[in-house]
Order: C-alpha cells, then sequence, then structure tokens
C-alpha cells in the first residue's frame, strides 16, 4: 500500500493502540463475529483514536491517485466521507432503485477500521497487482453477510481526478461473481472438521523463518497439523474489493486476510477439484 499521511499515524498510533490484538501476537486476526459491526459501532478506543487522529490530517491530494489511500481516509474521516459522497445517494436492491439517502440521512461508516484486518479475494497472483493501478476509476467495496446472504456493495467513481461514492447495490450472494466460493468458505470458516476435510494432502506452507526474522521458510504440511497453523477467519461478515479485476468462472481462489496497521498478511490459497473446493497452500 502506497505510504502516504495515514501511514504514518498508524505508525505514532501502533504502539499503544494495536499491542494487545491477536494480528500483533500470533499473527492471526480476530474474527468479525457479528453483521451489527455494519450498524452498531464497537466501544473501541483504538478506532477512536485513529478516526480523530486522521480527522485532523487533512487527506493528501496525492491520496485519490490510489484507491486503498484515499478509501482509508474516507472510512476515518467523517467530514471527508460526507463530502465525497455524491448526494442524494441512490440505492439499488436487485438492480431497481429502491430508496435515495440524502446527505442529512447519511450516518459515518468506518468499514472495517473497527478491527485490525480486512479480507480480499482474488483468481490468481497476478490479479493482485491490480491494487497498485493508479490508471482506474471504478472501485466496488463489498460487505459480504453470511447470516443473511446478501452482498451490499459500495459503487466508488473517481470524478475529476477524486474519488466519490456515487451508490450503494444490494444483491443476493448467489448473483455473486464469486457464489460458488463464498459458499464453501462459508462452511469453511465456521465448522473446523470441514476445514480439516477440506485442507489439501499435503498442503503447502510459506511462512516466517523461526531462525531468521528477515526471512521466510517453505514446507509442507499434513491435515492434521491444520489447527495449529490456522489463522482466525471471519465467519459472519466478510470484505471484498473489487479493483477492476474481472472475475470468470475460475477453479482457484486467493482469499486475502490484510493487517490495516501491522503490516501482516495471510494468504489462503484454494483450488476447485472434481467439483469440492480444497485449501492447497498456506502463506503467512
Amino acid at each position: 500500500m502506497k505510504k502516504f499521511a495515514i501511514i504514518l499515524v498508524f505508525s505514532i498510533i501502533f504502539v499503544t493502540v494495536f499491542v494487545s490484538t491477536t494480528g500483533c501476537t500470533d499473527k492471526r486476526p480476530t474474527p468479525s463475529d457479528s453483521v451489527a459491526v455494519d450498524s452498531i459501532q464497537s466501544d473501541s478506543t483504538a478506532a477512536d483514536t485513529l478516526e480523530t487522529l486522521i480527522t485532523e490530517q487533512p487527506m493528501p491530494k496525492s491520496a485519490d491517485e490510489l484507491f486503498d489511500d484515499f478509501f482509508f481516509n474516507f472510512a476515518a474521516n467523517r467530514k471527508l466521507q460526507r463530502k465525497r459522497i455524491h448526494f442524494p445517494l441512490p440505492i439499488y436492491r436487485d438492480g431497481k432503485v429502491e430508496k435515495t439517502i440524502r446527505k442529512g440521512e447519511w450516518k459515518t461508516d468506518n468499514f472495517f477500521m473497527r478491527q485490525d484486518f480486512y479480507t480480499l479475494i482474488f483468481d490468481n497472483a497476478k490479479q493482485m497487482q491490480v491494487v497498485k493501478d493508479t490508471t482506474i476509476g471504478h472501485v466496488v467495496v463489498e460487505k459480504i453477510y453470511f447470516k443473511t446472504k446478501t452482498v451490499k456493495q459500495y459503487l466508488f467513481n473517481r470524478v475529476n481526478g477524486e474519488w466519490l461514492l456515487t451508490s450503494i447495490n444490494f444483491k443476493h450472494m448467489y448473483q455473486n461473481s464469486n457464489a460458488s466460493f463464498l459458499a464453501f468458505y462459508q462452511r469453511f470458516a465456521a465448522d473446523s472438521a470441514f476445514q480439516i476435510q477440506s485442507v489439501n494432502d499435503p498442503l503447502k506452507f510459506v511462512g516466517p523463518d523461526p531462525d531468521n526474522d528477515f526471512a521466510t521458510t517453505s514446507g509442507t504440511l499434513l491435515p492434521e497439523q491444520w489447527s495449529s497453523f490456522a489463522p482466525e477467519l471471519p465467519r459472519d461478515l466478510i470484505y471484498n474489493i473489487i479493483y477492476g479485476q474481472k472475475y470468470v468462472t475460475s477453479d482457484q481462489k486467493i482469499f486475502v486476510i490484510r493487517g490495516i496497521a501491522n503490516g501482516l498478511e495471510t494468504e489462503l490459497t484454494f483450488k476447485r477439484r472434481g467439483g469440492k473446493w480444497k485449501l492447497t497452500k498456506l502463506s503467512m
């Protein structure tokens, strides 16, 4: 992610705010266990401190070049958020306008800023490079609710060089480009026995070298060893950001769990074989 002012903010509060999170202790992000995160903000000193500092930091013009830079400011800065929404904001459901939201009706949405990670889905490693593309002009941020099997899409467009939220779209999960994988992931995240059944034998593993803090090591794991290395997986709500990558009917998905302030990242590579998804590689 491009280094800019917000990263400096993260660095300032990192030691005092994030030192107690699981992402900093065992490299496993804390799961999001309730869709209430969408409407009820938790009492989080870390999130409140972060939001206050970002609000006081004016967003540099260069942040509009890279969507991630813009979005972190958008999610944490309530004043900027209202400024960067095209009101009245149309709300679509299954392709039809359900209602519009006026500026005075908008409630600040902090997205994943109330947790220490977010998730992404890609078809392949090459597709992951689109995150760094400064030429894209349309991005979709997805909230995927497994309990209701609903996907809430936030559509952003770059207008006159500035990113704006231009509409919100609700769709059924089965209409999503990643529908097959999402149905599998929902069970995989919630059922430990199913997880082991879905781990390939052997499982490729890439992780930190215990003898060298600046190197990684690789090898293989047996399915029964999975529980000792498995990261915490969000169950009820996950995010995905479509930067312009074109999903196809693919037999491979890379599920990324990316730390916000700690720089940690976990990649789980799944492949569909004989109609069944299998976890084939774990990178930490």
